[in-house]
């Protein structure tokens, strides 16, 4: 009987442990501090940390999967994923798509170019200006200075290599993702002020699920307070932009 009663609790146990829930994660990886592959060929970054702290509340499992970024909406439409964390912006465009949870990073953008060559937006007339496509940077460029070329690229990585190599006059980018490139090429200055336009950058950064998901939303959204509530948030936000 005693046997019994122990493996009883032993299949207990392995079907509780077997019902964690696993959450698919879909990233776009080239974009650090918020995400990108190390050395080691691990997906790393602040939303990562971010991501695995949520799941760590919820008592789920995380994975990632790297892959374009204007391929993350439609593969979690399409339900290849759960969730996309990627540096997103919260946009009235996307929430047409796909809904987020409320806004874990306050977000505002800026342009980089060679040290000296350009003072302001207005200086970049008739420029070509490089960002990823898909993005709300992209967006905002057709939309609000059509007077300079957007050049659409897979990645920011390759965007900057040409910038560098003078194949580009300037770069648009997330401001703490532009720091982290200033930081690592000298030659390289910010153009003009931040941008903080509400329909592109000023709502934040946000986790995006499908619609029909709001189980999942709910979820996500509780333990986003409770990362934030406990230090944990605050912790992660040190490490990756104020080192």
């Amino acid at each position: 009987m005693k046997k019994l009663l122990i493996a009883a609790v032993l299949a207990g146990v392995s079907l509780s442990a077997g019902a964690a829930e696993t959450i698919r994660f879909a990233t776009e990886a080239s974009y650090p501090p918020f995400e990108f592959v190390d050395a080691s060929n691990k997906i790393q970054g602040f939303d990562i940390d971010l991501a695995n702290a949520m799941c760590k509340e919820m008592q789920a499992t995380c994975t990632f999967t790297n892959q374009a970024f204007d391929s993350l909406i439609p593969s979690l439409k399409f339900r290849r994923f759960d969730a996309v964390i990627s540096g997103m912006d919260i946009t009235a465009d996307r929430l047409k798509q796909v809904s987020f949870t409320n806004a874990y990073y306050d977000n505002s953008a800026i342009f980089i170019a060679q040290k000296g060559k350009f003072t302001d937006i207005a200086s970049l007339k008739g420029k070509r200006v490089g960002m990823q496509n898909g993005t709300t940077h992209q967006k905002f460029l057709m939309e609000k200075h059509p007077e300079i070329t957007a050049v659409p690229y897979d990645s920011y990585q390759n965007a900057v290599l040409d910038l560098k190599n003078g194949r580009l006059d300037a770069v648009f980018g997330d401001t703490a993702v532009v720091n982290e490139w200033l930081k690592q090429n000298k030659n390289l200055a910010a153009v003009g002020d931040k941008i903080t336009d509400q329909s592109y950058f000023g709502t934040g950064l946000g986790v995006a699920v499908r619609q029909d998901n709001s189980a999942l939303l709910g979820k996500m959204n509780d333990a986003l307070a409770k990362v934030r509530q406990d230090g944990t948030y605050k912790t992660l936000y040190t490490k990756w932009f104020q080192q």
